[in-house]
């Protein structure tokens, strides 16, 4: 599956400037890896966002956010967000900053 490039370029702006930033593909899409874990990502034209467990169901609360489920088994902890809840640059960056949050809990992978 084909991913959105203009959108994984929005998704770099909020984390500019960090050395721990990386960059993969993933689940047939893209990835952005913060410490060596994934925080967010785009498969196609949305956004997949690692929220954790412990806010899990506050995330599917949001509009535009569903579960992520590429297997027909869902993945607790991350979350699909639709277009519409990443169309604004806001949006967008409250997703991103959701991910990187989560992710620097955990110990960095070297």
């Amino acid at each position: 599956m084909a991913y959105d490039e203009a959108l994984a370029e929005r998704v770099l702006d909020p984390v500019a400037g960090r050395d721990d930033v990386a960059e993969r593909r993933m689940f047939g899409g893209w990835a952005l890896m913060v410490g060596g874990h994934m925080a967010c990502g785009v498969t196609g034209d949305e956004l997949m966002v690692r929220v954790g467990p412990a806010t899990y169901e506050d995330a599917l609360d949001q509009p535009h956010a569903r579960v992520m489920d590429f297997t027909g088994r869902p993945m607790t902890g991350f979350v699909i967000v639709g277009r519409g809840g990443i169309a604004d640059d806001d949006g967008l960056r409250s997703w991103v900053e959701s991910g990187v949050a989560f992710v620097e809990t955990l110990p960095p992978k070297g």
